[in-house]
């Protein structure tokens, strides 16, 4: 059953109207308590970038009974679960289908694989997809692509949400390559990955990928 978290534009429209949903009121409801219009309200729930005041944020929490951190998701020097978990949680597999639309339009993973004298190890690193497969910039230095070449790796993607105790993980699996084709060189640079760490990172893996997994929890009602 979809609810109106489902159509959320951001992180921040979705923990609106999930508190929205649990506490069982409307758009009106809430816009009245929090002395603001519906209008206003609903475009908070579904832009993709709603940029409300300190002072929406603390009315609109008083109005759902809950804190302004519950709803920007406040938290970041602390690892995600630190919550207690959410009351009548349900884990479901999703589907291929659902597993690719959660990555599409790339982000930050975990790239995985076994670094020489060391063992498994997890790097993360910002991604796009091209197609199917996974695509990375790095350095060209380290143990990243020390023997990568036709290497079975995993490439985790994932998201947790701890004002909800919500979140999903999508596990990608493959094997991975150094591009080095011109032409796929320049399809990889074309599709403008920024790394966060920044430096010198010219160089670019793909993960041609064969298996794809993934699981969500969501909280009812």
């Amino acid at each position: 059953m979809s609810t109106d978290a489902d159509s959320a534009g951001t992180d921040l429209g979705r923990r609106l109207a999930e508190q929205r949903s649990r506490a069982g009121l409307s758009l009106t409801d809430v816009a009245e308590r929090a002395g603001m219009s519906p209008g206003y309200l609903a475009y908070l729930e579904s832009s993709s970038y709603p940029n409300p005041s300190h002072a929406t944020l603390t009315r609109l929490a008083a109005a759902l009974d809950t804190v302004p951190e519950s709803l920007t998701g406040a938290g970041m020097n602390v690892p995600p679960g630190q919550r207690s978990a959410a009351k009548n949680p349900v884990l479901n597999s999703l589907s291929h289908d659902e597993c690719m639309q959660l990555v599409a339009r790339g982000g930050i993973g975990r790239f995985l694989y076994d670094e020489p004298g060391r063992g498994p190890v997890a790097v993360p690193v910002n991604f796009r997809m091209a197609g199917d497969d996974v695509v990375f910039r790095t350095t060209s230095e380290g143990s990243v692509t020390e023997g990568l070449h036709g290497q079975a790796i995993s490439f985790d993607v994932d998201h947790f949400d701890d004002a909800l105790g919500e979140g999903w993980s999508v596990l990608l699996s493959g094997t991975a390559s150094v591009i080095t084709d011109p032409a796929e060189l320049d399809q990889a640079k074309a599709l403008g990955i920024e790394p966060w760490a920044g430096g010198d990172r010219h160089t670019y893996v793909r993960i041609a990928v064969t298996e794809v997994t993934g699981r969500r929890i969501r909280v009812t009602s």
